[in-house]
């Protein structure tokens, strides 16, 4: 029921209710107020949580010497490159590349069909000989079977003319899909039963051919030595012939190629500094949330979002540890990370550079150990499941739900009662309409009674 404003009485009845609803509404104001800090929170600790997964997961890269280590190489050669990998380490090897590796590739003679009329076809590969039946002994179906069987051979027919009584000639040609020498195939029409041991296959025939054999990839180390070793592959990549380096080879070479690999100091220290960097993050994230605000005007001091907040606090003085407790023994500080007396962090990567190329060993293990201290305890604090940080958001949301419910009650509540009070101020002008309509009509009979005139009681 709306609210009749002052019809009777005067009074601006909407304004009264307004004034006493912001009264009643109270509570619910201030429940609203924490809710929205509550909000604030929430949005901060998962902004901080965020940063320092951040930091767990890029610390996790550093783990062992291996994965901190960085190394960059060389090739003498455009036919050879080096590609590295975790544990890639200093060295040169000289070798030549005698072969690269291909699959087989093999045509039949010219036939109007294929050879088996009821369209058998053997295929010994590895050892094994394999029996397929085509659908018939047309050129077509005997490709298709072959491309159907998963034997990692492709068939294609290909036309070659016609015979003196104009019949279309083909040519199957048979191409293994894989390179190296285990590609290897033989090919023969008829069923596997009725095939002798050591016959020959239709490639030999006359008018067949191999076109080129299936072979692996060969290279010869240290050639011309009394050392000399050959290493082959399937294919034309060679794998950790020197630790945690691939070669590929794109073109035979009987000129020795040299490659070279050796220690990336400026990689290496790029990945130090670069968890120092997600330190500073998270760290100066909780500082600046964390800063008491004085009023220029002398007013009241405000707090950062995370100001007083034990959780923020407890984190970052964990962090600040697994950095600057000693590596075996040593300060962090011999490998240039450092801390001012305000708590904040640094790295001099010249320092880091010089340790490294005084001690590599020392100093790789350094890091390591540092890494995987760091990732443990970034871990602890951001895990998804039972991180600090995590817990702190999850309970604030809880919080923030159950004052939501809390809210959305005093709504249903703020609305009776407002009906209320509208009900009642509208009865109100409705009572003094009625006294006033009565008061005027009393007024009108009290009008119409005759008058007492003194004269006549003489």
């Amino acid at each position: 029921m709306a609210a009749i404003d002052g019809l009777v009485s005067g009074l601006k009845t909407a304004d009264l209710i307004n004034q006493l609803m912001q009264l009643e509404a109270n509570p619910q104001t201030l429940l609203k107020q924490k809710q929205a800090k509550v909000g604030t929170l929430v949005s901060a600790y998962q902004t901080l949580n965020s940063t320092v997964a951040n930091l767990a997961a890029n610390a996790g890269k550093l783990t062992s010497a291996a994965k901190v280590d960085a190394a960059s190489a060389t090739s003498s050669s455009t036919g050879v490159t080096a590609t590295l990998g975790d544990g890639a380490a200093a060295g040169t090897l000289k070798f030549t590349v005698d072969r690269l590796a291909q699959g087989q590739t093999a045509v039949t003679a010219t036939s109007a069909a294929w050879a088996d009329a009821s369209g058998a076809i053997t295929i010994e590969i590895g050892g094994e000989r394999h029996e397929l039946t085509a659908s018939s002994s047309s050129m077509s179906d005997v490709a298709s079977a072959v491309n159907r069987s998963g034997l990692g051979i492709t068939a294609t027919r290909v036309a070659a003319g016609t015979d003196d009584d104009g019949n279309a000639l083909y040519r199957l040609q048979f191409a293994s899909n894989e390179t190296g020498a285990e590609a290897r195939f033989s090919v023969y029409a008829g069923a596997s039963a009725g095939i002798p041991e050591g016959a020959a296959d239709l490639f030999a025939a006359d008018g067949a051919a191999v076109v080129s054999e299936a072979q692996d990839a060969q290279v010869t180390l240290w050639p011309g030595t009394g050392a000399a070793q050959t290493v082959t592959s399937a294919g034309n990549t060679f794998a950790d012939v020197l630790p945690g380096v691939a070669l590929a080879v794109t073109e035979a070479s009987e000129t020795p190629v040299t490659v070279t690999v050796s220690r990336d100091a400026k990689a290496v220290s790029a990945k130090v500094g670069g968890i120092v960097a997600n330190l500073s993050s998270a760290l100066g994230y909780i500082t600046s949330n964390s800063r008491i605000t004085s009023a220029s005007d002398g007013g009241a001091t405000t707090g950062g979002t995370l100001a007083g907040d034990g959780t923020a606090r407890e984190a970052k003085n964990q962090l600040s540890t697994a950095f600057i407790a000693p590596i075996d023994g040593a300060s962090p500080s011999e490998y240039g990370i450092t801390v001012d007396k305000t708590g904040v962090f640094s790295f001099d990567a010249a320092k880091f550079e010089a340790a490294l190329a005084k001690d590599p060993q020392k100093t790789l293990a350094a890091v390591a150990t540092l890494g995987a201290r760091v990732e443990e305890t970034a871990k602890n604090l951001s895990d998804p499941r039972q991180g600090v940080i995590t817990a702190k958001v999850t309970g604030q949301q809880s919080l923030s739900k159950s004052l939501t419910e809390r809210i959305e009650k005093w709504d249903t509540s703020l609305a009776t009662r407002r009906a209320t009070l509208e009900k009642t101020y509208a009865a109100l002008e409705v009572t003094l309409s009625n006294l006033q309509t009565q008061g005027t009509w009393l007024t009108s009979q009290l009008a119409t009674l005759p008058t007492m005139n003194s004269g006549s009681n003489r």
